[in-house]
Parts: C-alpha cells; sequence; structure tokens
C-alpha cells in the first residue's frame, strides 16, 4: 500500500509572447468578441469545447507543449496582437465612447445597478433565463458606451441547475458547484487590499456575505456570496442557488440582495448618484438608503422617502399580480422587527407602506415596496408598459389609467453577443464601416437590401447546418447518458434535415408561453412534417422552474412525442437550454415561434435576437412584437384583442397558426430559383434585419435609460442631497401639508361654449376652485379631454393647463380652451392636483379632485 503525503495542483505557464492570454480570460470582453475566444479555441479545439468556452478554465487545463506551440506560431501570434490591439483600443478609446462624447461632464455620477441575475456567458451558469440575460446584455451595453456604471447581484456557487431529460421525457435537475478558480472572478478588497465581507441580521443570527468582481469590459458586476466559513452551514447554502428554497429562504436572499447590497457599495467606496432596481427582487435596497440617512443625517422616515425616491428608478418586468413577489406579514415582521425602528417608524406603518391587497389575503409586496421607493419606474415594451399602468393604478388613485406614473423602454438585446460571426463577417462586408458602434442607428442597416440575396442565404445554410451538428451532438450525449445502443445512437446522429423549414422554440417552459400550442390539431401537424416536397420538423428547448410542475409537463409531453414513430427525427428536445445552445439556435432555424397568452408576455428578447440573425419571427402580437411587427418583417399569430376565455383564445390562435403556415410560410420557404434560393424568404429576413436590428438593440435601449432616467434621477440626486436634504425635509412637509388638507378641497366646472363644436372651434371651459387653506401655487388645475371608454377611464387624454383668471367669494376663478382637432365625442373632465416643482412626476401623490 502506497502512503501520500498531498497533492500538488500544477498549472500550465503561459510564454512571454502570448502572457496577455491570463488577463484577458478575467474580462468578459472576449465573452462577446469571437476573434477573442478563437485564440483560445486555436490552441486546443477540443479542451476549448470541453470546458464550454471557458478560458480561465481553458488556461488551468491545457497542456504546456500547445502553449509553447502557439507562441511560435507566426500566424497565431499575428491573429494574438491584433486581438490584444482591440482589447487595448476598447478599454481606452482614444475619443470616447458615447457617454464621454455627449455627456462627460456627469462622468462622476455612478449608475448602481441591482438584478437577482446576470447572464454573461454560459460558462458561467448563474441565471435562468430572460431576466438574467437582459441583466448582462444590459452591462455589455453599458460598456460599450462607457457609462458610470457598476451592477449589483448574487454570485450562485451552485448556479442554475443543470437540466437533464430523463429517458421518460421527464426534467431532472442536478446542481455542480462552482469552482472559483475557474471561471472569470476575483474577491474584492479593500484600499489595504483585504478581501470585503459585508453582514445583514437575520432572525438570531448575521449572515456574512464575500464579494467577487467581475470585469465586464470597462464595467465592473460586484456578487455577494454567503459561502464563507463565518456563517453557519445553513446560511453558507443561502445563495447555493438561484430561486431555489422555501420563502424564508427567498426573502432571507433578498435581504442579503438589497440591503447587503447596499453595504457593498458602501464597504466598495462608491457613492451611486443612480440606483436602478431590475425587478423587484432588490427592493429592500431602498429600506438601507432610508436607514442610512435616517442614522446618519437625521431625516425622517418620510424625508428619507423622498431622498430615496428622487435618484431611484424600478424596472417591472410581470405583467401578472401573481408573478410578483410578496410575503406574509408574519414572515416580514420575523425578519424586520429590530429593523423598522431603525427607520424611525413602527410596525404598522413599515407593514402598510408596502401592503398590497390579493385574493388571498394581504401581502407585503415587494413591487409596492418598490414603486413607493422610486420616483422612476418603467416596463419593458410599449404593451407591457400600458398593461403594467392599469395593474398598479390603485397605489395612484383618481389618476386616470394612462396617466399613472409607469413609463416604458423596450427591452433590447447586445448586437456583438447574438449575432452570428458567419454574419458579422456578411455585414462588415455590405454595412457601413462603422456600423458596429453604430448599431441603434436604422441608416446603418438600411444597406442590407446591398446583399445579394444568394450570399445571405448561403451564409444562413452554413449556421442551419451548424446548428443541426449541435443539435445531433446533444442528443447523442443524452441518449449515451440514457445507455442507448449504437442504432439510437447513429439514428440521433442524422435526426433533422438540413432542407426542411425548421421552426424553432426555445424559452423558459411556463405554461402561458403554451410550448405545446402547435400539437392541438396532430393531423394537420403531421401532414406539415411529412411532406415529401415541402418537410417541415421542430426544435425545442427550454427549462422549466424546479417547482413548476406544470411547466416541467409540457416538457415531458412534447419529449414522449418526439419518440413516436411519426414525430421521430422530425421533433426534437435539445436539453439544458443555456446561452451557447440559443446563439446557435436564433441563427440556424429558419422561423422563430413564440405563441404565449397574450399579454403576459412583458417584452421576450429571444425574437429580437432571432431577428438580428435575419430569422423572421412567427408571433402572437404581445410584448415587443406589437411594435416590432411591420407586416413585411415576419407573421403575426391571432388578433390584437383579448378572448372570453383561454379555451377560446388557444383555439381562435391555433387555426390562425396553422393557416399562416400554410397557406403563407411553406410555400414561401420553398419558392425557389434556379439556383435554389428563396428570393422570397430571404426577402422576409432581410427586412427582419432591418427593422428590428437598430431598433431593438441593447445599444438604443441603455441610451433610452440614459436619456429618460438615469440622466435625471443624477440631476435629482444633486437636488435633492444638497444642503444636508434640504429640499427632501421640503418635499415631505409639502406632502404631508397636501394630504391633510387635500380632503377639503372642492372644485366645480362648466363649459361655457355648450355642448357642440365645430373642428377647429375653441371650445371655453371656467372652473371654481375652493382650496380651504391649502396654498394656491402648490394646485395646478387641468382640463382633461378623451374618448372615454366602458370603466370611466379616459384613453389618451389630453391635458392642458387651465389659467387662473380671477377669485370670487372665497373661490378662484379658472378659464381653459379645447380645440377640437377631429369630429367625435370628446369626454371632458376639469382636475385640482397638488403641484410642486420639484415633484419628479406630477402624478405621485395620487391626489386629484375632479370637478
Amino acid at each position: 500500500m502506497i502512503n501520500l503525503i498531498g497533492r500538488i495542483s500544477v498549472f500550465p505557464k503561459l510564454p512571454p509572447a502570448i502572457a496577455r492570454l491570463h488577463e484577458l480570460a478575467y474580462n468578459l470582453w472576449w465573452s462577446w468578441e469571437d476573434e477573442a475566444q478563437a485564440l483560445y479555441a486555436r490552441i486546443d479545439p477540443a479542451l476549448w469545447m470541453a470546458t464550454n468556452h471557458n478560458p480561465v478554465r481553458f488556461l488551468r487545463n491545457v497542456h504546456q507543449e500547445k502553449l509553447n506551440q502557439a507562441a511560435q506560431d507566426a500566424e497565431y501570434l499575428t491573429a494574438y496582437a491584433r486581438v490584444m490591439a482591440a482589447f487595448e483600443g476598447y478599454m481606452n478609446p482614444p475619443g470616447g465612447a458615447w457617454f464621454d462624447q455627449r455627456h462627460g461632464d456627469k462622468r462622476g455620477q455612478l449608475i448602481a445597478y441591482f438584478s437577482a441575475e446576470f447572464g454573461l456567458h454560459e460558462a458561467l451558469p448563474i441565471y435562468s433565463g430572460g431576466l438574467g440575460v437582459l441583466s448582462g446584455d444590459h452591462c455589455k451595453s453599458a460598456s460599450d458606451l462607457n457609462l458610470p456604471f457598476i451592477g449589483i447581484g448574487f454570485l450562485y456557487p451552485q448556479g442554475y441547475f443543470t437540466q437533464r431529460i430523463d429517458a421518460d421525457g421527464r426534467q431532472q435537475a442536478e446542481y455542480e458547484k462552482i469552482d472559483f478558480a475557474e471561471v472569470p472572478a476575483i474577491p474584492a478588497v479593500d484600499q489595504q487590499g483585504n478581501e470585503l465581507l459585508v453582514n445583514v441580521d437575520l432572525p438570531g443570527r448575521t449572515v456574512y456575505a464575500k464579494i467577487w468582481r467581475f470585469q465586464v469590459g470597462r464595467i465592473p458586476i460586484y456578487l455577494m456570496d454567503t459561502d464563507v466559513p463565518r456563517n453557519a452551514p445553513q446560511d453558507r447554502e443561502l445563495s447555493a442557488r438561484l430561486y431555489g428554497g422555501d420563502r424564508e429562504m427567498r426573502i432571507s436572499q433578498e435581504i442579503v440582495l438589497g440591503i447587503g447590497g447596499v453595504r457593498a457599495v458602501r464597504a466598495l467606496g462608491y457613492a451611486p448618484a443612480v440606483w436602478h432596481m431590475n425587478e423587484g427582487h432588490s427592493a429592500f435596497l431602498g429600506l438601507e438608503r432610508i436607514r442610512e440617512l435616517a442614522q446618519r443625517n437625521g431625516l425622517s422616515f418620510d424625508e428619507a422617502v423622498e431622498a430615496v425616491r428622487a435618484n431611484t428608478l424600478f424596472t417591472t418586468h410581470t405583467p401578472v399580480p401573481a408573478g410578483n413577489d410578496a410575503f406574509d406579514f408574519q414572515l416580514v415582521e420575523k425578519f424586520f422587527w429590530q429593523y423598522w425602528g431603525q427607520l424611525g417608524i413602527d410596525r404598522d406603518r413599515f407593514i402598510q407602506f408596502a401592503r398590497q391587497e390579493l385574493p388571498w389575503g394581504p401581502q407585503y409586496s415587494m413591487t409596492v415596496l418598490a414603486l413607493r421607493l422610486s420616483g422612476y419606474a418603467n416596463g419593458v415594451s410599449k404593451l407591457h408598459g400600458e398593461v403594467s399602468r392599469a395593474m398598479w393604478n390603485f397605489l395612484w388613485p383618481d389618476t386616470p389609467v394612462e396617466q399613472t406614473p409607469i413609463g416604458h423602454i423596450t427591452n433590447g438585446v447586445h448586437t456583438n453577443t447574438w449575432l452570428a460571426p458567419e454574419l458579422e463577417s456578411l455585414y462588415d462586408r455590405y454595412l457601413p464601416a462603422n456600423w458596429q458602434t453604430d448599431v441603434d442607428n436604422p441608416a446603418a442597416w438600411a444597406a442590407v437590401g446591398h446583399i445579394p440575396d444568394a450570399e445571405l442565404w448561403r451564409v444562413h445554410v452554413a449556421r442551419k447546418e451548424k446548428m443541426i451538428v449541435l443539435v445531433r451532438q446533444r442528443l447523442q450525449a443524452q441518449l449515451r447518458r440514457h445507455g442507448e445502443g449504437p442504432r439510437r445512437l447513429t439514428e440521433a446522429g442524422q435526426v433533422l434535415d438540413p432542407r426542411a423549414l425548421t421552426i424553432g422554440f426555445a424559452r423558459r417552459f411556463a405554461t402561458y408561453k403554451r410550448a405545446t400550442l402547435i400539437f392541438r390539431d396532430e393531423e394537420r401537424l403531421k401532414r406539415l412534417l411529412h411532406s415529401p416536397e415541402r418537410p417541415v420538423q421542430l426544435i425545442f428547448s427550454g427549462k422549466a422552474h424546479p417547482a413548476d410542475e406544470p411547466g416541467k409537463a409540457l416538457i415531458q409531453r412534447i419529449y414522449q412525442l418526439s419518440q413516436q414513430p411519426d414525430y421521430a427525427g422530425k421533433i426534437v428536445f435539445v436539453e439544458n437550454y443555456d446561452m451557447n445552445i440559443a446563439r446557435h439556435l436564433v441563427a440556424g432555424v429558419d422561423i422563430w415561434l413564440n405563441n404565449p397568452r397574450r399579454p403576459h408576455e412583458a417584452s421576450g428578447t429571444s425574437g429580437q435576437k432571432a431577428a438580428l440573425c435575419g430569422i423572421p419571427n412567427f408571433s402572437i402580437l404581445d410584448g415587443w412584437w406589437v411594435e416590432g411587427y411591420d407586416g413585411d418583417n415576419g407573421w403575426a399569430i391571432g388578433e390584437e384583442r383579448e378572448y372570453k376565455d383561454e379555451e377560446t383564445q388557444d383555439e381562435a390562435d391555433m387555426l390562425d397558426l396553422y393557416h399562416k403556415l400554410e397557406q403563407e410560410i411553406v410555400p414561401l420557404f420553398f419558392e425557389r430559383d434556379e439556383d435554389d434560393t428563396p428570393h422570397g424568404w430571404v426577402t422576409k429576413m432581410k427586412a427582419a434585419i432591418r427593422t428590428c436590428a437598430p431598433t431593438f438593440s441593447m445599444q438604443r435601449m441603455v441610451k433610452d435609460y440614459a436619456t429618460h432616467y438615469y440622466l435625471p434621477a443624477a440631476a435629482n440626486s444633486n437636488r435633492f442631497g444638497a444642503d444636508d436634504y434640504a429640499l427632501a425635509r421640503e418635499l415631505a412637509g409639502w406632502k404631508a401639508l397636501m394630504r391633510q388638507r387635500w380632503q377639503t378641497v372642492h372644485l366645480e366646472a362648466h363649459v361655457e361654449s355648450g355642448q357642440q363644436a365645430d373642428v377647429g372651434e375653441p371650445v371655453v371651459v371656467s372652473a371654481r376652485l375652493w382650496l380651504n387653506g391649502a396654498p394656491p401655487e402648490s394646485v395646478a388645475v387641468e382640463l382633461v379631454a378623451g374618448a372615454q371608454v366602458e370603466n370611466g377611464q379616459l384613453h389618451a387624454p389630453q391635458v392642458a393647463p387651465m389659467q387662473q383668471v380671477g377669485d370670487n367669494d372665497g373661490a378662484l376663478l379658472y378659464q381653459g380652451v379645447l380645440t377640437p382637432e377631429s369630429s367625435g365625442v370628446i369626454a371632458l373632465g376639469v382636475r385640482a392636483r397638488p403641484h410642486h416643482p420639484a415633484l419628479v412626476n406630477p402624478h405621485e401623490l395620487g391626489l386629484s379632485r375632479w370637478a
């Protein structure tokens, strides 16, 4: 028997000629630069695949001789020099990036962006889906534009689960602990070089979190990890898994994210001018900022709320009430009974501040908390903004739904991350030279029309073949795990026909996304799949939340159907959907299918990625597609309306889906010339690229955030923080006075010019206002006009200020004029509302008095 005294890990040493491969590996800039990734892949292609395209892990495992060979290869060294020069140019742009050129004087106005997950690359599996990938893309574009920006979140040592589909089609969740020595993470340190720890109090104990730094181009993301020796075993597991555990685990995670996140920002030495909450998971950050202001500056709770609201933005992503985080009051009391006193309030005020009445009882709502603590709020598409305003209008009573202070900025995608390299090369040849730095400019994409049809089609066919190879490899690996023999493995190596119209459906498997809608008429589907001249095939991929049994049942049904003789080889389910599979699918299928139950899709971005790669969308008019579809760049499923019940909606959408497939999509795809180029289809592809690539780019989105929210919030930060928060104190006192006096305000109005008018003829409206002690300068009187709808709300209300023209018997007299521009019935209203120049939104008090 051999006695061992230990083990030594021996790592390869980078030759001096390529020594900066280590530096490059620790900046996720490589994740959206194909040439940078190629530097590692060229050294050892098989190892690059085996490490899931992770350069840090790659450099720990590559053989020394392969590194030595690369360092002596003149062609490799030329590519290495070219990449490092591009990296230097990116990190230190000679003329500055967009933010420097437009807002260089605001360089010190830091934006702190909080998100529960960040999807940066498949090598870092700490994201579950769309929310995380959106956060990652947001950070990448913030880097491209050089915003003063940091990301704050959780580092989940076990990440999100690895999905395995067993032989019966059931989703199995496997968790594997991330080795931090093999990901591009470094411990955050203080000025003395000591690793940083922050702590929060949970019931009966203090929990500590280590901070890890990830460099994403020019900006850092800091992620907290509770798996540290100072914590008890159960608390070391607190950050182990994304969206895992019970309600106590959930609120604990959100306390660490929100309260611990603020403390991490302070420990790192930052003083943000803007705080952005991406979804409600981090809403406790507002409470921690209130605590700071109360204890450091002596502000009352109401005064601190005004200071916090002034520079806080909240982005909501959830279009249904049940999808928003909320906790039982008893659970909230258990975790916060020692905290609310530090805010200067009691238990009832703390609970009422975020109370929401739900069908199953009152709850402490993270979305209500976020909205109350944010001066700025937005949905993630035009339709989602409308849905959000209706859903949360109860927080602003007496305010028309359309004037509820929730705006919208439609989501986008990071172009360099999601554009296939072959298409990037093609665009380089035909688009303007600066298109990659000008991706949100529609004029740059107009040149897509110059690309020859046959050339674009050849690139697409190559991408399709590459996707099919990946799918076959994944299916074979799955079958090996199931213990299948050579015959099944050979069959898996032959699935999918490169000639067939290939429909892609890949996303989170939630029931509202209706993954199985296309199976409602299996006979029609079989005719499409088995057509000898015009065959069709479908590729599915996606994960269901481990606790979502209905979602997992959808996956099982699709997998089991794919094993039936009528569907085998023509329907496939690719397990363990991640960013790598997504990149292959959005650039390799022929058409992208999306059929959620309208209006439950807040935005969706997978279709935007597909359109960027020339893949037309075939989608319900929901989320972003309401804005994206123009009749020429893809297809719409169903009508833009509501139905009496879900069964009626499903039937109507299914019938339209099949009608368009059979009568429009399939015939157009197979209409070829003598060179086998489908010119009509390529016209659709070009239209998809030209219309969607600029409008739904992440660069456009982040510029919109900067212009509409970040810069105004930063200006507010300066105004409200000046003179020991004098404006916050003043505004809090004014709001208290207005709430106290508002019940005695009285308003009357009448139309002086009668009940009829011609187009272009002025309509004069007069009003009398009794303030009963409220200051006159604190009230605005407005004429509100619009088309009345059934629930008493005004559609597209137009607001015009009324002017004070005198006073009489204790009443102030006002007059306003409306000039109709079109015929029809116009509903008129006159309202008074509180007015103060420091209000972020004129309706934020939710107080109005209607005549």
